[in-house]
């Protein structure tokens, strides 16, 4: 090589050595601010024995961040953002259900809107079924689920004799088929418990009697009539194929059902949303997102979005970029946005209020942190009024769930709003 070759090869990793240790310093400079911002990460209230969601914080807790003037009305919600300033000014409020009084109608102005501050409404494609045992409830493991004829379309097979587990390779394959979630459990023999039959279930023995369930809605609308149908139909040729009896409930009924459980969820599919924007129209930089999120208790996943997990492992709200681009491993110190997002999926979690009360704090850290301001979707500042009424508003949702046995966070609400 030519001395004017290598003296450009010394000059690039010059170069490059600059922008890594600029980089480095930058990160410390950055983690050794948010340590001073943050201290040592609070205490998680969810774990008290004697927290519940009508629990006051008491002396010594956090105190949330007290806010400015109050904004104009506007509602945006389900399950894209609800505004603040739009609970601040909902005069009337549904009273929470009272024991042995029946639960108030939900808010009347929720509209599905797909799309809220760069965000997209998910749909979902895979979830599970609830076990089968005739009652309502929840056991002690994953296919202790007891199925809900109002949540799934289930159809129950019984043999004289044994069905073996390679007779199952065609409904197992069109598990996908129906566009929505389907799970098939069985039997071993009478009386033992149900557990899901999948390709890799293991064992040759067979099953005495099969289960099928198709779930009747999700985010992504209720399961048609032709889908119905078809699962029926499919049911009915194994049963045929087999020499077993099968028990389908009527698809009319089920369909009816289907509709009215997403007309439901689309009343109580609420995602709150709290942006962070600077004051000046200045960028917030990746580099220091990324170091104020993750110690504060964030993890970055896989989809672009930090989530922010309780001590129990639960991912309880999310933090995104208020623009298009996602949060990524690869491109976060090259990162530059005007705003970002803490999000509260409501049905979605236990607790809604308290959860929130966590955001808001956490939220109001990251926004001090960075030299931002808490806004709604409006760019209009949030006040603790605003935050109050959010939270009486979570409360309303979240007890018409529990009045419809779809408590917020449990294992049917997870599925129908996966």
């Amino acid at each position: 090589m030519s001395e004017l070759q290598i003296s450009l090869i010394a000059i690039g990793i010059v170069v490059i050595m600059a922008v890594l240790l600029f980089n480095w310093m930058q990160q410390r400079r950055y983690r050794r601010s948010a340590e001073q911002a943050f201290g040592q990460k609070p205490e998680d209230v969810l774990l008290r024995p004697d927290m519940s969601v009508g629990t006051s914080v008491g002396d010594g807790e956090r105190i949330e961040p007290q806010l400015g003037n109050e904004p104009t009305l506007e509602f945006n919600a389900d399950p894209g953002i609800l505004s603040v300033e739009a609970a601040e000014h909902m005069a009337d409020f549904p009273p929470e259900p009272q024991p042995g009084l029946e639960p108030q109608p939900g808010p009347k102005n929720i509209t599905r809107d797909p799309e809220t501050a760069g965000f997209s409404e998910r749909v979902v494609a895979t979830a599970r079924c609830a076990e089968a045992a005739g009652t309502v409830g929840v056991g002690g493991g994953d296919n202790d689920e007891i199925e809900d004829p109002g949540v799934d379309y289930v159809v129950d097979i019984h043999a004289a004799t044994v069905i073996p587990d390679s007779s199952l390779a065609e409904v197992l394959q069109r598990k996908f088929d129906f566009s929505k979630p389907v799970r098939w459990l069985g039997q071993r023999d009478p009386g033992a418990s149900w557990e899901e039959i999948s390709t890799e279930s293991p064992g040759t023995r067979g099953y005495v009697n099969l289960r099928g369930c198709l779930q009747l809605a999700d985010r992504g609308g209720p399961v048609s009539e032709v889908s119905l149908a078809e699962f029926r139909d499919l049911a009915k040729n194994l049963a045929t194929r087999l020499k077993a009896e099968v028990n389908c409930p009527d698809i009319r009924e089920a369909h009816a059902r289907a509709v009215s459980l997403d007309e439901f969820c689309a009343e109580v599919d609420v995602m709150i949303g709290i942006n962070i924007i600077s004051v000046d129209n200045s960028v917030f930089t990746g580099a220091k997102i990324q170091v104020l999120a993750e110690s504060s208790g964030f993890k970055l996943g896989t989809e672009g979005m930090f989530h922010y997990y309780d001590q129990r492992g639960t991912a309880v709200f999310s933090l995104g970029n208020s623009e298009p681009a996602p949060f990524l491993h690869s491109s976060m110190r090259m990162l530059t946005t005007h705003g970002v997002t803490f999000l509260l999926d409501v049905s979605r979690v236990e607790n809604g209020p308290i959860i929130f009360g966590e955001m808001v704090h956490v939220a109001g850290a990251v926004a001090d942190a960075l030299g931002g301001l808490m806004v709604d979707d409006n760019r209009v500042p949030l006040t603790d009024n605003g935050i109050r009424k959010i939270k009486q508003q979570l409360s309303t949702i979240q007890s018409l769930m529990q009045a419809r046995n779809l408590p917020a966070g449990g294992k049917l609400a997870l599925r129908l709003f996966a």
